[in-house]
């Protein structure tokens, strides 16, 4: 089970410096708006994926006045993980005290979904957020994506570099082209298997939160070229298109999931509220499938949920996180707004965050 056994944060926004020791359960994390409460989820996402959920930006991220942030992670099974991200250098990631290149082998130690108010962003953004969520369950699941999907990205780049030439080198182009084809179909084989899992997983998940329309709500894969035609067929005919534009308008950087009621996004129809119970069980699901998978627990990072759903609803919510037996770390303002929500969880700790500085 990935979970959180100490948690050590320098110089990320408002806190100085804080010393965490989480409980395998339910760690609430109260306090007033700007207190430093989302900076803590914060801190564990930038750990685990190197990217902050809440801001593509990095200075803001590091705390004024002071040039590196430090994130420090030691895991229940005896991992540790440290993280330094500099306004002036390379960040630098330490897993069991050896450098890494990238996220890789951290991501799969510690996976980890958000839910907070930018999670309306699956239904509401443009396809790269939903496919970048769709990747993630893929990536956990099915070990050999991760090669696929960086070889795919390679011949697209490599193609599109030749396509903004001035005079194009046509046998470059078809050696990309081919070798495009190879792993866009193995990318797509693996997303295809694992949507197809992911969307029974859902449809439970979806039903048991109560959720409405169930019959008339339906997610599609859409593989990011035309399902009738091989993608060496659709590069060949659409070539003076992509020279066009500079860039390579089909392939699995196109891929998407449409949620739609029936012929409608369900982004146009639901509710504010429809679409938060929509978007929790889309992130449950994918709880559901790694711990089928891999045996492993995702962690869960629930900024701020009760100002988001009613009584009922977070009700629902929170019983349904807390039967994946996962690590939760729950943001409030109001105390109660969670506890009243949660019968008698088995392992709970309880967290005052003011002005950065973290108590308990």
């Amino acid at each position: 089970m990935s979970c959180i056994s100490r948690l050590d944060i320098s110089s990320v926004r408002n806190i100085a410096s804080a010393l965490m020791e989480p409980s395998s359960g339910v760690n609430l994390l109260y306090g007033e708006n700007g207190s430093g409460k989302t900076s803590v989820l914060e801190s564990i996402h930038l750990l685990a994926s190197g990217r902050s959920f809440r801001s593509s930006k990095l200075d803001p991220l590091i705390r004024h006045g002071d040039e590196e942030a430090v994130v420090y992670a030691e895991l229940s099974g005896g991992q540790h993980i440290g993280l330094s991200k500099s306004r002036r250098k390379n960040h630098q990631l330490r897993y069991q005290n050896e450098n890494q290149k990238n996220w890789e082998t951290v991501a799969r130690e510690l996976p980890v979904q958000v839910l907070d108010s930018n999670s309306f962003l699956l239904l509401e953004g443009g396809p790269k957020s939903r496919r970048r969520f769709l990747d993630w369950g893929v990536f956990h699941v099915e070990p050999n994506f991760v090669s696929s999907w960086r070889n795919s990205r390679k011949a697209i780049a490599n193609r599109n570099h030749l396509l903004k030439q001035s005079r194009l080198d046509v046998d470059q182009l078809e050696a990309w082209d081919r070798e495009l084809c190879i792993f866009a179909e193995e990318v797509d084989e693996l997303r295809k298997a694992y949507f197809h899992d992911f969307n029974s997983a859902f449809r439970k998940v979806y039903e048991s939160l109560g959720g409405t329309q169930i019959e008339e709500l339906v997610l599609t894969y859409q593989r990011g070229w035309d399902f009738d035609r091989t993608l060496d067929e659709i590069l060949a005919v659409g070539r003076q298109t992509d020279i066009r534009y500079g860039a390579t308008q089909n392939g699995p950087h196109r891929a998407d999931v449409d949620v739609m009621l029936g012929k409608s996004r369900a982004v146009d129809i639901f509710s504010r509220g429809q679409q938060k119970i929509l978007v929790s069980a889309m992130k449950i699901a994918q709880g559901v499938l790694l711990s089928d998978a891999l045996d492993r627990k995702c962690i869960y990072l629930v900024d701020d949920l009760p100002s988001e759903l009613d009584f009922e609803n977070r009700s629902s919510v929170f019983a349904e996180l807390l039967s994946l037996g996962a690590q939760l770390f729950i943001t409030t303002v109001e105390v109660d707004n969670v506890l009243d929500c949660i019968s008698s969880p088995l392992d709970m700790t309880k967290f005052h965050v003011e002005h950065g500085i973290i108590r308990t």
